[in-house]
């Protein structure tokens, strides 16, 4: 019932602000179009802009929607200008929660007063987001007494709202699989399985602060990014403190100019970041939207990336970053049987596909789009026509590489921002060639030499005696199959010896009989 209910809010609040006419509108078909017609009639419209309809509905139902509302964002290639500008207001305008509920979870999940916490608290809260909303303070308490904090305090209410619309994205999923062709290939359930456990990451405030602290170590010895310093004595569930950062937000290209930031330097420094933490660490931000990256102007920091909000973070193993390096590289080199081989060899695709069928169709996915700037690429109409071409050949879809796709959607809006003319293709194949030859070759192999030595250093003593008790097993083993192999042998000797003895009496029965039935006949 409580998932019936929902789906009526959904379907009244597209009604309301006239989705429905919005989405239909954009059919030829003159049944549709008299359709929208009639179901326009007392609906005012054309009163309120369509983005700005878009933009309320995705707030009014909910964290998960206002989520897919900012990837939608960043994706200008596929959204007309209105639409994208009023999405774009989701990424740090979401109507903040009352500041007095606010204090108090902050003062019950770190259970002081306000005033023993914070020699100033902004009420105002300076960014409003779907999870969270986040104010600035200065600490009071503690050995980081003076210092500037921004301080994040989880929305209330959020996990039955997040529950129900999870529910709701399974129930969908379980029926895209039964009613589609491409259900199964594309995994729908395990997809939702993903959001589901990254969404609720995000409702625990201590998973961001560990994310934030993670990646603020894994860039600490760099000059590409800076992230906030977390201050663990001033956290909780509900609660996250951290450094104030200081900065212009990214999409703020205007003012960027302005403060003398070389933005076509910024969009290849974003590309080798994203590299970085991908193919380097395996651990990733993955809301890399404009709402969550700043530029610093300070002179020690100056033109340097700012990272804010690490709720959600992706991981890849070993496996994963060897293969995507190997595919990266091939794309750009061109080297298209590779990339239709590595499909077959990671069993993305079934064993039997033709690797020269499936080589030529990623060609003519891929080849048009080579040597353009980025504002001449429309990836929407890449990923379009490589979606048909895996349907065509029932490629699987990877769920730990989702928050990885989204990623690379961020990051590529972002890109497009700040250089328009910057050459993706050409920014990263050297990293990526880099990093395979340290992968792969000897500087690779002394590295992992130098990570296992101490381990091997810790076994080598226990070599002989560990060596000693295997022999020794393996004697036994070997004895213990050859006693088996003799009982067995003897058992079937008495068996044998059985069958003989008990043939020789049938034969010597049978013998007598015959000669007491012949003695019979002569003495007869």
């Amino acid at each position: 019932m409580t998932r019936f209910l929902r789906l009526c809010k959904i379907a009244f609040v597209i009604f309301y602000y006239g989705l429905d006419e919005l989405v239909l509108s954009g059919f030829q078909n003159r049944h549709i179009r008299l359709l929208v017609r009639v179901i326009s009639i007392g609906r005012r419209l054309d009163t309120v802009p369509r983005g700005v309809r878009l933009r309320l509905a995705l707030t009014r139902l909910g964290p998960i929607f206002v989520k897919f509302g900012q990837v939608l964002s960043t994706r200008r290639d596929l959204l007309p200008a209105d639409i994208a500008d009023e999405l774009a207001l989701l990424q740090d305008q979401v109507p903040p929660f009352d500041p007095a509920v606010a204090v108090a979870i902050i003062e019950r999940s770190l259970g002081r007063p306000l005033t023993q916490l914070f020699e100033t608290f902004e009420y105002q809260p300076v960014a409003s987001a779907s999870i969270a909303q986040v104010h600035f303070a200065t600490l009071k308490a503690g050995a980081h007494r003076g210092r500037e904090v921004a301080v994040k305090v989880l929305r209330p209410g959020m996990l039955p709202v997040i529950d129900s619309d999870l529910a709701l994205m399974r129930d969908v999923a379980i029926w895209i699989e039964r009613v589609s062709a491409d259900g199964k290939r594309l995994k729908p359930r395990e997809v939702v399985a993903e959001f589901d456990k990254y969404l609720h990451d995000e409702l625990d405030l201590m998973i961001e602060a560990a994310n934030a602290s993670q990646l603020r170590r894994n860039f600490q010895d760099t000059e590409l990014l800076l992230v906030p310093e977390v201050f663990w004595d001033f956290c909780s569930s509900e609660v996250f403190v951290m450094e104030r950062m200081h900065g212009i937000p990214i999409s703020r290209t205007e003012s960027l100019k302005a403060a003398g930031v070389d933005l076509h330097r910024l969009a290849e420094e974003g590309v080798e970041i994203f590299f970085t933490q991908v193919f380097r660490d395996g651990f990733f931000h993955a809301d890399m939207h404009p709402g969550n990256i700043l530029v610093s102007v300070q002179p020690e920091t100056f033109g340097r990336y700012i990272a804010l909000d690490f709720g959600i973070v992706g991981a890849l193993s070993e496996f994963d970053k060897n293969y995507l390096a190997q595919n990266f590289i091939a794309f750009f080199r061109r080297d298209y049987h590779r990339v239709a081989l590595l499909h077959v060899e990671s069993g993305w695709v079934p064993p039997q596909t033709r690797v020269e069928e499936l080589e030529s169709a990623v060609r003519a996915c891929c080849e048009p789009y080579f040597d353009k700037p980025l504002k001449e690429i429309s990836l929407g109409m890449v990923l379009m026509r490589l979606f048909q071409t895996s349907r065509r050949f029932n490629v699987e879809i990877q769920p730990q590489l989702v928050l990885l796709q989204k990623t690379l959607l961020n990051i590529e809006g972002l890109g497009r921002q700040l250089d328009p003319d910057l050459d993706l293709w050409k920014t990263a194949k050297p990293y990526l060639e880099r990093w395979m030859h340290e992968q792969v070759g000897w500087r690779g192999a002394w590295e992992r030499i130098q990570v296992e030595a101490p381990q091997w250093a810790k076994m080598l003593p226990d070599f002989p005696r560990l060596a000693h008790q295997f022999l020794e097993r393996r004697a036994l083993v070997n004895n213990s199959q050859q006693d088996r192999l003799l009982a067995a042998l003897v058992v079937e000797q008495r068996r044998t010896n059985r069958m003989l003895a008990i043939g020789l009496l049938l034969g010597g029965a049978v013998t007598i009989a015959l000669v007491m039935t012949q003695l019979v006949d002569w003495f007869g």
